[in-house]
């Protein structure tokens, strides 16, 4: 038969060979971009960061009491203490570039604080969101401690160490693919502004890059200031032109740029310092909740550290690294139960996606981005002009964001063997109870107004509903136990949930290049050493 395709070459029908690091990464953990890229860059992270950080609080202060002064000390505070987190990260902790910042896992517990008993006969609002806030940070402090001696003590690094590729492909991709709920309902609160933002996001990083062929990449490391750029500018004339003169309130509060009236509440010149709103106050079932927060967060950590790794082109991390990681992201807790921040933190899944985006995984960028944060957080009046971006604007960028993060876990699925039946149970049993278990947790809670665990007890309700709220949580539960009681000794079985491509990265000294990716700086490595 003329015009029949060549019978394929033996070489082509080979499947994609296994990295154990991911190619075609621009810029490593160690090789920092030239100072004036790295720091357009670093602002870059900025910006992406701000999103959580503004909209938390946003929707907690007014809550808690709180008006524009308030709210824009507590982002301010968020701010400064994402900074100080995020250089400890990057130095002291798992030395990733991750971004450590404000984490939607802690609302839950928070909002329980701020609809406890006590302090409904206070009538003073400024009074009651004083009150409130010490209450978040006596949690926060106590909740700390959880991670703290989880991370410090080993005992992290000796669950870790049985995570095999396919345990981690659930908690991963949920960690991404789970906030779904932040993304295109957030863009559709403003459309006219969020649309835009996702269509010149995709065009710039992905198609302008292949019509242009230029030697430097421009386009797509920076599509997100192009982006941001032009949509606020139009956001901006379509504020000052009058555009939502006439809509509800619901419409200006999304689609207005200074909506939250952040720039008029923000000082000049302010240093965040701990104590800041007073003493903090302690209460054992709040502490608890708090807590249970706390331990979903370490588990949601860990999936987004992998996927940091992977995108920075690291090796997998060792356990014994993930462990003291999350040390240091209790002692970040810490520091914002200290200052006041009203939630914990955890790292950035954004920022984990925007290191795909850029193929920047340059350690250094990270940190110069926290320099970003800590001064725009004491220089209040420019900071909360960015802080002013629109919502819609942030929900765009987490459509790219969180699915490059997503992407991640999936592409663990390339040490597996697909072909497997236990394979095939355990990875579409845990990613389907991961994105079940939740929405049934999160739809009773919307309808009733509180969980389906509903006893006397408020610490038990919260301490289970904020657990099996969270996806990335209860995926990774469901996909570790399963891996490691359905006869996991089997040596087939070991081949097929790929734990012998993650056998040297077990320990750290089992691969060369650890020491490169994850060593700890000024020869602490001898008073610290990783096992």
């Amino acid at each position: 038969m003329a015009g029949a395709a060549p019978p394929p070459k033996q070489d082509e029908l080979v499947p994609h060979p296994v990295k154990d690091q991911l190619p075609n990464i621009s810029f490593c953990i160690t090789s920092p971009p030239p100072w004036p890229e790295a720091i357009l860059l670093g602002f870059q992270h900025y910006l992406v960061m701000l999103g959580t950080a503004v909209i938390i609080p946003t929707a907690l202060v007014p809550q808690m009491g709180g008006g524009n002064d308030e709210k824009a000390r507590v982002i301010q505070t968020l701010l400064f203490v994402a900074g100080i987190n995020t250089l400890f990260q990057t130095y002291f902790g798992t030395r990733l570039p991750a971004v450590i910042g404000g984490s939607y896992t802690f609302v839950m517990p928070t909002i329980s604080i701020i609809l406890a008993g006590r302090y409904s006969d206070i009538v003073d609002p400024h009074e009651k969101f004083l009150h409130i806030m010490r209450g978040t940070q006596g949690a926060l402090i106590v909740a700390s401690t959880l991670q703290i001696i989880i991370g410090f003590s080993g005992l992290w690094r000796n669950v870790t160490r049985y995570l095999s590729p396919l345990s981690a492909v659930p908690l991963v991709a949920l960690a991404g693919f789970g906030l779904y709920e932040l993304g295109f309902p957030g863009v559709a609160k403003c459309v006219e502004i969020g649309l835009p933002v996702i269509i010149l996001l995709v065009l710039f990083s992905q198609y302008i890059p292949h019509a242009i062929h230029s030697d430097r990449p421009v386009f797509d490391r920076f599509a997100v200031i192009f982006s941001i750029v032009i949509v606020w500018l139009y956001a901006y004339f379509l504020t000052i032109g009058g555009a939502y003169k006439h809509s509800p309130p619901k419409t200006q509060t999304h689609c207005l740029t200074d909506r939250s009236g952040l720039v008029g509440g923000a000082p000049w010149i302010r240093v965040p310092y701990p104590f800041q709103w007073g003493a903090p106050t302690f209460d054992a079932g709040e502490a608890f909740a708090m807590m249970a927060a706390s331990f979903v967060a370490l588990v949601e950590s860990t999936g987004t550290f992998m996927a940091v790794a992977r995108y920075a082109s690291a090796t997998p991390v060792p356990p014994s690294v993930l462990s003291r990681g999350i040390g240091w992201q209790g002692i970040g807790i810490l520091l914002g139960g200290l200052f006041g921040t009203s939630i914990g933190s955890s790292v950035s899944v954004e920022n984990a996606g925007l290191l795909a985006l850029t193929r920047v995984g340059s350690r250094r960028v990270v940190q110069i981005s926290a320099g970003f944060m800590i001064f725009f957080s004491i220089l209040g009046k420019f900071g909360a002009v960015f802080a002013s971006i629109p919502a819609p604007i942030f929900a765009a960028l987490y459509c790219l964001f969180f699915a490059y993060v997503g992407a991640a876990g999936l592409s663990f699925l390339q040490f597996c063997n697909l072909n497997s039946f236990r394979t095939k149970f355990i990875l579409g049993f845990s990613v389907f109870m991961g994105l079940s278990v939740p929405q049934y947790f999160n739809e009773y809670t919307s309808v009733a107004g509180y969980g389906p665990v509903h006893t006397g007890a408020r610490w038990f309700n919260d301490i289970i509903n904020v657990i099996f709220s969270s996806k990335p949580f209860v995926a990774g539960f469901v996909a570790f136990f399963l891996d490691n009681t359905l006869h996991r000794h089997d040596s087939t079985v070991r081949k097929d949930r790929g734990s012998h491509w993650w056998q040297k990265f077990r320990s750290f000294k089992g691969d060369a290049r650890s020491e490169e990716f994850y060593a700890l700086p000024y020869n602490l490595n001898k008073f610290f050493p990783s096992v």
